[in-house]
């Protein structure tokens, strides 16, 4: 299983009621990830440096999320979530190191983003 795949099962129909905090996660995720490909796609490293810092940060709010006893999503989805966050912040390491390439982060959030449109993923 791919973390795009964990992604979309992360913001499933199934296990993710919507509301409100639904469409304030989807316009941050949407924010984040539009910085992030316009920075991926400039030379500028200190661009690319700032851009990831968000989405740490992002992924991090969300694991603090659902790291809560308090968090009443399903486990599962939980378990799913911290696992992205701790990609995330894995991958974004290697970038900042030139040691990869942004692609696996601009999967992620456009995943998540399908996901909570309830959208099932291209092709």
């Amino acid at each position: 299983m791919n973390a795009t795949t964990l992604a979309l099962r992360a913001y499933s129909a199934e296990s993710t009621p919507a509301g409100t905090h639904r469409a304030a996660e989807y316009k941050l995720i949407a924010r984040v990830t539009h910085r992030l490909k316009q920075a991926a796609s400039d030379a500028s490293f200190p661009m690319l440096a700032a851009a990831l810092a968000d989405n740490r940060r992002l992924w991090t709010a969300l694991a603090v999320d659902v790291a809560a006893r308090e968090n009443a999503l399903p486990s599962q989805l939980r378990a799913r979530l911290f696992w992205l966050a701790e990609f995330t912040e894995s991958h974004s390491r290697k970038v900042l190191a030139g040691q990869a390439t942004v692609a696996p982060l601009l999967e992620i959030n456009p995943a998540v983003l399908r996901g909570l449109r309830n959208e099932e993923p291209a092709g």
